[in-house]
This record gives C-alpha cells, sequence and structure tokens, in this order.
C-alpha cells in the first residue's frame, strides 16, 4: 500500500468516528519516542495523531504521511511522550484553610504535567462544579475524581469532615455521600470500630468503593479483608508487622516501637493478605520523609514557595507544623530518619510480594508538599525503594487508570485512549527525574507548549503574592 492511501485510511477514519472536525482540534506530534506505559521498551521515531481529545492513530514517522494532515504540527525529535501523570492523594477545597486554590493548585497540577487527581477530603459541591467546567472547557485544570467530605470520629480533627459517632453514623453518611454524588468513601483514624464495618458493609451495598486511612481501631488486616481498596502513609502495615499490633490499637504507638518490634515473618504474612485482596498502597513517601524531617527541612529556601499564599504558609502549614512537632514526631531525630529509611525497605518488600502502589503525595496540607511539583519527587521516592523507573512511572499513569477501571481509557499512551499526555525532553526511564523537564502537557487533547506553561506559574506567582 502506497502513503498517500495509507493517509486516506486515517483521516476517513477521524472522519467516521468524530463527524466533520475542523483542522485546530487535530493535534500531530512527529518523531517522538513514546514511552508508553505498558512496560513495553520505548518507541524512538514514532507519530502520534490526537483528534478531539483522543488518540487515533500511532505509526512509524518513517512512513512518513503523517506532514500531509492538517492540525498543529509538533516537532517530537529528541523528546519522550508519556502518559498524563496522576497524584492520587490531594485536598483541594480543604475547608477554608488553602484560599485560591482554583488560581493557584489547579494550574500548578497541569504546568507539572499532573492531568488527573483523586481528591481525598474536600468541600463536594465546589469540587463538582470545577469539574465540570474543566469538563466544558471553561477551566483548565486535571481530572477530578473525588471523595467528598471524610468520615472521621465523633470529633474531627480536619475540614471537609463528618463526625461519625454510631454505626448508624456510619451508614447515613455513606448513604448521603452516595447520594450527593461521591465518587468514592475516604475514612480517617478515629472512627469507632462498629462503625467502621458498618461503613464497609454499608459502601459495598451501594457499590461504591472506600479507602483511606487503616482506622486506628481495627487492623489492616481486617480493613483489607473488609474491602477498602486502598490504604494511605503506610497507616497499618507497621502495627500489623508487630507482635504488639494488639497494644498498638488500644493506644500509643511511636515510629521508636515500631523499628524495634518489627517482625519479618509477621510483615510477610500481612504482606501475603494484602497482595491477595489487592489492597492497594498509597504510601505518601514525600510526606513521609517530610513531616518525619520537618525540624530540619529549610523552608524558607524553597524557591517554590512563591506559588503559594501567605496564608498557606504561616496559617495552615504551621498549624499542620505544630501538631506534627507536638503530637506526631514524638521519637528524636535520628530515630525518625531510621523510620524513613526502614519505610522504603518496607514499601520495597510490598511491592515484591505483589501489592499494587499508586503515586499520591497529601498536597497542599502536607507541609511544603507543593501541588504538582512534589508529583515528581515522590516517583523519585518509589525508584529509591527500589522500583524501576517504568514502574515508578506506572504508578501514576497505568496504575490509576487500573485502579479506577478506566484502562480503556486512560493510563497508557494508545490507539483510542484519551490524549492526556506529557512531552519531556529527556528520558524518565534513563532517570526518573526528568519527569520534571516538560516540554509540553496535552490534557484531553489541548496542547500547552512550555511557553503557555510558564505563562500559567507566572499567573499562579502573581496570584500567590497578592494579600
Amino acid at each position: 500500500m502506497k502513503r498517500i492511501p495509507l493517509a486516506a485510511v486515517i483521516v476517513g477514519l477521524a472522519a467516521a468516528c468524530l463527524a466533520q472536525s475542523s483542522a485546530s482540534s487535530t493535534l500531530i506530534i512527529h518523531d517522538v519516542t513514546v514511552i508508553d506505559g505498558t512496560g513495553t521498551p520505548a518507541k524512538p521515531h514514532q507519530t502520534v495523531i490526537v483528534e478531539d481529545g483522543k488518540i487515533i492513530a500511532i505509526h512509524n514517522s518513517g512512513m512518513g504521511f503523517a506532514g500531509k494532515l492538517p492540525g498543529k504540527h509538533v516537532d517530537g525529535s529528541r523528546k519522550f511522550l508519556i502518559p498524563g501523570l496522576w497524584d492520587m492523594h490531594v485536598h483541594m477545597v480543604f475547608g477554608d484553610w488553602f484560599p485560591r486554590a482554583k488560581e493557584i493548585t489547579l494550574p500548578l497540577f497541569i504546568a507539572n504535567g499532573i492531568t488527573g487527581v483523586r481528591d481525598m477530603g474536600g468541600e463536594l459541591a465546589v469540587l463538582q462544579q470545577w469539574r465540570r467546567e474543566i469538563s466544558e472547557g471553561r477551566l483548565i485544570g486535571p481530572r477530578i475524581i473525588m471523595s467528598g467530605p471524610m468520615l472521621d470520629g465523633p470529633e474531627p480533627r480536619f475540614p471537609s469532615s463528618i463526625a461519625i459517632k454510631t454505626p448508624e453514623d456510619g451508614r447515613r453518611a455513606v448513604d448521603d455521600l452516595k447520594q450527593r454524588g461521591a465518587d468514592f468513601i475516604k475514612l480517617q483514624s478515629l472512627i469507632p470500630r462498629e462503625a467502621v464495618f458498618a461503613i464497609a458493609d454499608k459502601a459495598k451495598r451501594q457499590g461504591v468503593s472506600f479507602v483511606g486511612h487503616v482506622p486506628d481501631a481495627v487492623r489492616a488486616s481486617e480493613a483489607s479483608n473488609a474491602g477498602q481498596k486502598s490504604f494511605e502513609h503506610l497507616i497499618g502495615i507497621f502495627e500489623g508487622s508487630s507482635p504488639l499490633e494488639d497494644e498498638f490499637i488500644k493506644g500509643t504507638k511511636t515510629e521508636k516501637q515500631f523499628l524495634s518490634t518489627y517482625d519479618p515473618k509477621r510483615a510477610e504474612a500481612l504482606f501475603a493478605l494484602l497482595a491477595k485482596n489487592q489492597t492497594w498502597q498509597c504510601p505518601t513517601l514525600v510526606w513521609e520523609r517530610g513531616g518525619n524531617l520537618i525540624d530540619e527541612t529549610d523552608f524558607a529556601a524553597d524557591t517554590r514557595a512563591k506559588y503559594v499564599p501567605a496564608f498557606w504558609k504561616t496559617v495552615t502549614w504551621k498549624r499542620f507544623t505544630d501538631q506534627v512537632e507536638h503530637d506526631f514526631n514524638i521519637d528524636d531525630l535520628a530515630t525518625r530518619k531510621r523510620f524513613v529509611e526502614k519505610e522504603l525497605e518496607v514499601v520495597k518488600a510490598m511491592h515484591n510480594a505483589g501489592i499494587p502502589f499508586l503515586a499520591g503525595t497529601d498536597t497542599p496540607p502536607g507541609v511544603y508538599i507543593f501541588p504538582g511539583f512534589s508529583l515528581h519527587e515522590e516517583l523519585q521516592r518509589f525508584v529509591a525503594a527500589g522500583f524501576t523507573p517504568m514502574e515508578a512511572l506506572q504508578t501514576a499513569t497505568l496504575n490509576p487508570a487500573k485502579f479506577f477501571g478506566m484502562e480503556d481509557r486512560l493510563g497508557t499512551i494508545e490507539k483510542g485512549k484519551l490524549a492526556d499526555l506529557v512531552l519531556l525532553n529527556a528520558n524518565p526511564l534513563d532517570e526518573i527525574a526528568n519527569t520534571r523537564k516538560i516540554e509540553a502537557v496535552i490534557v484531553n487533547g489541548r496542547y500547552l507548549p512550555r511557553a503557555q506553561l510558564d505563562k500559567m506559574l507566572a499567573a499562579v506567582e502573581k496570584a500567590a503574592s497578592r494579600p
């Protein structure tokens, strides 16, 4: 078959699938190296054609015909195309604790190649409105999958929460959130034991998943067996790997105790259960390190601070810092440093056991965990834990798609998938930190070149500087 007829086939396919689209809706990226996220080797010299927000063709650039197609043409030579990234643990509208999030958090995600987020506790109506505006093209932002307010104990510690005192409170909250359009249920730490299992049962009956902290009153094994779909922050893991697990459930637990009583055989048994149940882990490693080492971090030297309002730094982050320093970091710094390293060792063991992982950062409640920027640090932490760069990349691409049951639409670069993509100037499989070297972001087929991303960052900086 000659080249011109093949071009006609592709153009015909686009016409058949999408009716009569304008040339401006077509994006053709030439001669790019495609890292499709499936785990297969990088494919150099590819041409990727996007039409109306979807990938309609991928072929070898040597075929040459794509140059004849109408649309926006991008030179991808010496560049690398990866799937759009997901941050699977964020809080964008956390009560009134992070003002101006629409002007700051959303563009910071996009400028950093984050084309999707799982919001783990926020104001449902606001987030739903943002999602509508984004889907209608009136607002640039990531895809949003959200829980709405979190379920916590009788006296919640955080905003955007529902107090749960009794099993009936838990069942009522699940029904209410389902009716209001929440995509899943998020658990916090202080929910009473009986209410946890009532929530699990009601969620199953309602066909909605529940995720979050392993509540203090239950074991990780119990939460997994009850159907909890993901654990956050490695909560429950060290407890379940210790012979003191029953004592930890009753009261105080410290990282020194976790380290001194960690039992590899207990851990192995727990990991086998979590793998069998496919209980996902979102360890938020960048925040685990940041929180444990908060007293030796020079936040004033962080150049990214220009992108956040003074209120975040002097009010909200100060509140979190005080809580971390006085309530959580009760061990000495040397012990906490050892614990941070042990977490990497445990994550590697869990990964080797077949437990699936997600990349998430707990931004922005995590102190100086910057929206967008910190996801790239999270990928580096996975590599530090022994993941290959491809495996780390998949925690923010393919794995979120699998988690949501959206592999047919998202997570990889394949024909028919939604066009959420990131164009890089260096190969992330050589060095995972190269995910930071962004040349352009394609979100739902919309091409945002480096110059436009820089303008977005400048606008964020200006918004953050306002009194």
